[in-house]
């Protein structure tokens, strides 16, 4: 395992910073309405690049990358190109760079700025990939013998999702409506969602496109990087209209991520194998070497007004299928893959009670609440709620954070 590496930014020295020299994750900030530039997260500062590339301080194969508040063009420039820009980045970060005084001008401090989305969402994808999860459903609904779906430990299951509803950690979430149907009610009825819930994912970035089905190999290297997701549940409306064809306005909300775009080349320390397959894979789905990570997961909850309680731990290491194989998956059918396409992984759940990454698991359906430690009760999200989504790999002296990924629940809108 590494170790820390010494920056001459003094706050990404510390072992608690999410932002050490080893990260360096990319995102997008303001400090004026409209205006948007591109940044390196470094200890409790920001390296302004949109800034550097107007001064030509930058050396990149082409110009006005950073000019549109977005990493989508960097991304498409490649893999080759990723690597040189960390490495130009981390040599010239780090304790004794010669470019110390020449870069300090270019820091902001990151408690003076506004995140934004660090990406343009071509489109979104969601899996379902976590077995302790899709178990736990499974066996609320058919039981524990029927629990996993015969395809199940065969193929990445997933869905379609809305690019459009993908927002950046701080903005708040609003109660949807929709169409409820009781088990005792003759017909549904049109009201705001009853059991509003949380799903602790991860979100994998693609970099590159394709045109074509790719290997599991492939597929990893088109990923940029990764972030927290929170994808927004109706539990309620999706009980009503998933059959036969699944997800619909249930997953329309939202869904939250985190601001900083860690690549994946910083989480290359902890690369770790997915688990024994209980059903061999097909050949295109088998991997060549180990494709998830070790990344600690939480989420807190906190009422309006009160403090917040952690609710689940776990890590992404639990998941049955990795994002290289969604990744790869997805394009067999031939579907193209675009620069910015996000794919959720699923939500993550161990396999401890405390380790659920939703409420529907958690409460197990509703029948048994959780007790915060305001002494109040929750089995789905009520109005004023904040959810945020926390994640780090724990290296030797350091940890790659994510920073939060948070999101407050308000009151359903007013029906016209």
């Amino acid at each position: 395992m590494t170790k820390l590496l010494p920056s001459w930014v003094e706050s990404a020295n510390s072992a608690t910073t999410d932002f050490p020299l080893n990260n360096l994750p990319y995102g997008v900030f303001g400090t004026d309405p409209g205006a948007l530039h591109c940044g390196v997260a470094i200890g409790d500062m920001i390296l302004d690049l949109t800034q550097m590339e107007v001064d030509n301080k930058l050396d990149l194969p082409k110009a006005s990358v950073f000019s549109n508040g977005s990493w989508n063009s960097f991304m498409a420039l490649g893999a080759g190109v990723w690597e040189e820009f960390r490495a130009m980045l981390t040599e010239a970060l780090a304790a004794g760079s010669a470019r110390q005084d020449e870069l300090t001008a270019y820091l902001v401090p990151m408690a003076s700025v506004t995140m934004a989305m660090p990406f343009d969402v071509a489109e979104y994808t969601d899996f379902y990939a976590g077995r302790n999860h899709a178990f736990n459903v499974g066996t609320m609904f058919r039981g524990a013998e029927n629990a996993l779906p015969p395809n199940w430990l065969h193929i990445p299951i997933g869905y379609n999702g809305r690019a459009s509803s993908v927002v950046v950690s701080g903005t708040d979430v609003r109660r949807p409506w929709g169409q409820l149907k009781g088990p005792d009610m003759e017909a549904p009825i049109f009201a705001p969602s009853r059991r509003f819930d949380l799903e602790l994912e991860m979100g994998a970035i693609v970099g590159q496109p394709s045109n074509g089905p790719v290997s599991v190999q492939q597929a990893d290297d088109m990923i940029f990087g990764y972030v927290l997701l929170n994808d927004w549940s109706a539990r309620d409306i999706q009980a009503w209209e998933y059959q036969p064809l699944g997800p619909f306005q249930a997953k329309a909300t939202a869904t939250t991520i985190s601001p900083w775009i860690v690549t994946k080349a910083a989480l290359e320390p902890f690369r770790t194998s997915t688990p024994e397959r209980e059903k061999e894979l097909l050949p295109y789905l088998q991997e060549p070497g180990p494709m998830l990570y070790d990344i600690a997961l939480e989420v807190g909850l906190a009422p309006e007004g009160t403090a917040e309680t952690v609710i689940a731990r776990t890590n992404y290491n639990e998941m049955y299928y990795s994002a290289a194989q969604q990744l790869a998956h997805h394009t067999t059918s031939g579907c193209p893959m675009r620069v910015g396409d996000l794919l959720g992984s699923g939500t993550i759940s161990g396999p401890e009670k405390e380790n659920r990454g939703s409420l529907l698991e958690l409460s197990w359906g509703g029948k048994e609440p959780l007790t915060l430690d305001s002494g109040e009760e929750r089995s789905f999200l009520e109005d004023g709620d904040t959810l945020t989504l926390r994640g780090a790999a724990h290296g030797n002296g350091y940890r790659i954070g994510f920073g939060p990924c948070t999101g407050t629940l308000l009151a359903a809108a007013d029906q016209q």
